[in-house]
């Protein structure tokens, strides 16, 4: 279910702000009832006339994306600053970032134009699993990876707990390479995590995504997902137990 308002923008009619607008003149029927509530939900089976026209619902398309670093996980950026929708410049439905990955952060990355979907992997409660490669300043010694796997504090709470393991380590650099699987999806949670026992982060990338990987794809190309991909998805999400294998 999505909110009145951005189903008629994802259609083309109008801006959201526009959109709100002609809902409170009126404009707006549901299923041959005129709507003035901005709260109202729709979902694929009700139909939504505008000013007595029936809008187009855009067939629901899912990708995965080959997250470059430098790049911001948005639609647009007031500073001028590359975006991940650059990258599907071929696409031609209105599609947005499933979360986000930091500016400085590579990886996986999932766009959508389908909100129930995007809204149902960024739950918290459905415990989406996230592998992180994380090159880090000096070498974390077991009890601080311990100290990972069982939560840090942060200051907007405890984190979850976690699995990390020592990949490499260079002792000449003094760095290490360091995988770590959530199931959050904090701000720069991952740095944060790393600068909370000591480490900070130096290069940070997203390999998996639940069962999904990069595999085949270099930075900012792009594939989409298989029906089964996304059928897969929704189901394991609504298990409410993800853990990619």
């Amino acid at each position: 279910m999505e909110r009145l308002q951005k189903v008629i923008a994802h259609a083309g009619v109008a801006s959201r702000r526009k959109a709100e607008q002609l809902i409170l003149e009126g404009k707006v029927k549901v299923n041959g009832k005129v709507v003035t509530e901005l709260g109202v939900k729709v979902g694929p089976q009700d139909k939504v006339e505008v000013n007595g026209i029936p809008i187009e619902r855009e067939e629901p398309v899912y990708y995965l994306l080959y997250k470059p670093r430098g790049v911001i996980s948005s639609v647009k950026d007031d500073k001028g600053r590359k975006v991940v929708t650059d990258f599907l410049k071929e696409v031609d439905k209105r599609v947005y970032p499933v979360g986000r990955l930091d500016y400085d952060t590579s990886g996986l990355l999932l766009l959508t134009n389908d909100g129930e979907f995007a809204n149902l992997l960024m739950h918290p409660r459905y415990e989406i699993e996230k592998v992180y490669i994380a090159k880090v300043k000096g070498i974390p010694t077991r009890e601080k990876l311990k100290q990972l796997e069982r939560g840090i504090e942060l200051e907007d709470g405890m984190t979850a707990p976690a699995k990390a393991k020592m990949l490499s380590f260079d002792k000449r650099k003094k760095t290490a390479i360091v995988e770590l699987r959530i199931h959050e999806g904090r701000n720069r949670q991952v740095r944060r995590m790393f600068e909370a026992i000591g480490h900070e982060v130096l290069k940070l990338k997203r390999e998996r995504y639940a069962f999904l990987d990069l595999k085949g794809l270099n930075p900012g190309e792009y594939r989409e997902l298989s029906p089964h991909e996304v059928k897969q998805l929704r189901a394991l999400a609504l298990s409410g137990s993800i853990h990619g294998k």
